[in-house]
Order: C-alpha cells, then sequence, then structure tokens
C-alpha cells in the first residue's frame, strides 16, 4: 500500500503541472483514490491502537507478575519484546498513510482551484 499511495501521489503532483487535462475526470478519480486510502488510513489506525493498548496491558502484566514474585514475568517481556517490534512498522505505516491523505487532500484543493470552484466557506 506504501508504494501505491506514494506513485499515486507523484502521479498527481506531475499531472498538476500540466494544463492540457480534463480536471472534472481528475478530480472524480482523485477522490476516487482519496476514498481508498482514507479506508486503508482507517483500518492501519484501529490495528495500530488494538497493538498499542496490547503492549501497554503486556508491559503491566509482566510488571504485575514481578511484582508479584512469581516466575512468568520474563515470558511476559518478551511477550511485550514482541508487540513492539511489530508496532512500530505499525505506526511507521500509519504516518505515511495519514502524511500522504493530508497531501492528496491540497492536490484536492488545487485541482478544484484549476476547474475555478476554489473553496466557498460555509458551503
Amino acid at each position: 500500500m506504501e508504494k501505491r499511495i506514494l506513485t499515486y501521489r507523484k502521479y498527481m503532483d506531475e499531472l498538476l503541472l500540466r494544463e492540457d487535462v480534463d480536471w472534472e475526470r481528475i478530480r472524480e478519480e482523485h477522490l476516487v483514490q482519496v476514498g481508498f486510502f482514507q479506508h486503508e488510513r482507517l483500518i492501519h489506525l484501529i490495528v495500530t491502537v488494538i497493538f498499542a493498548l496490547f503492549a501497554v496491558l503486556s508491559v503491566g502484566m509482566a510488571f504485575l507478575l514481578m511484582a508479584l514474585g512469581t516466575d512468568g514475568a520474563g515470558s511476559w517481556f518478551l511477550v511485550v519484546a514482541a508487540f513492539l517490534v511489530l508496532l512500530v512498522p505499525y505506526v511507521r505505516h500509519y504516518y505515511i498513510l495519514e502524511n500522504e491523505v493530508q497531501k492528496m487532500y491540497r492536490q484536492y484543493d488545487k485541482i478544484v482551484a484549476k476547474l475555478g470552484e476554489g473553496y466557498r466557506q460555509g458551503d
């Protein structure tokens, strides 16, 4: 997904430099693509938050077991490490999705400006 969103955004950046384009068709296509990426962003937000919650709960459980003096605390720290190893790529991917979708919003504003419609406050 990362490659797809980066490729699409760069394609739109290049397209915005041209004038010989059917901007109405491009606007409709861009809105569809933004919708796809917004959905992907939402799914990754949910997954990232769930992994973060599991990581925090695992840390709490490990420290609770350590405070109680049981033998299971060490294995819980392995679970914590596993969640953190998985959480880092999820956060990175979500970061990329979030920033690229924000850039796509600005691209949409440029497309609208090329159509001569502009942003109207209160609409």
